[in-house]
């Protein structure tokens, strides 16, 4: 089973996860995650170990802040996983306390400096299966530097595209080929 996990502000159902569930169908799901980061890494938590439990693989797929959050997931439950323009130190770059918005249905939510101390809980210093991790990247991402993520995770596998921004321009492109590292790192 494949988990997606959205960035800061989107949900399980915004254009990436459409596009996700088009192509990966039954054998992924989308879960729409809470703001706060506690409430999100817990969610994601109970589905993982809801899926281990049941005998299923579990791979990660996560955009932006949901990269962050794959980051720590698949280090903490030993799980592949690719990262979408991550996002390597949110509790930096958000840079959002006060009013935000949600991308899906423009509801307002209030992000707080303590939101910000739980994502900084969440950061992994030492990565260890960096050979699991692929990482995909946009040099033309907007929001967050790519070099960043390279710096994190030298030993990962990397796309790096110029161009794009930071929803990952064509991202449909690369759904065959992380269906096939999945596949290919879950069978080693």
């Amino acid at each position: 089973m494949i988990i997606y996990i959205h960035g800061f502000g989107s949900s399980g159902v915004g254009g990436k996860a459409t596009l996700l569930k088009e192509h990966f169908n039954d054998t992924i799901i989308l879960p729409s995650l809470s703001y706060v980061p506690n409430l999100a890494i817990h969610t994601l938590e109970q589905l993982i170990k809801m899926f281990l439990k049941q005998g299923e693989k579990v791979g990660l797929v996560g955009s932006s802040l949901g990269g962050y959050y794959s980051i720590y997931l698949a280090q903490k439950y030993e799980l592949k996983a690719v990262l979408i323009n991550p996002a390597i130190t949110p509790y930096k770059t958000l840079d959002k306390i006060g009013m935000a918005t949600n991308y899906y249905d423009l509801s307002s939510f209030e992000v707080t400096q303590e939101h910000m101390q739980m994502l900084k809980t969440f950061e992994v210093d030492s990565i260890t299966n960096e050979k699991n991790i692929m990482v995909l990247l946009q040099k033309g991402d907007e929001l967050l530097n790519y070099e960043d993520a390279i710096k994190k995770l030298p030993h990962a596998h990397f796309k790096i595209e110029e161009g794009g921004n930071h929803s990952f321009e064509g991202i449909e492109r690369y759904f065959d080929e992380i269906e096939s590292f999945f596949v290919v790192t879950s069978e080693k």
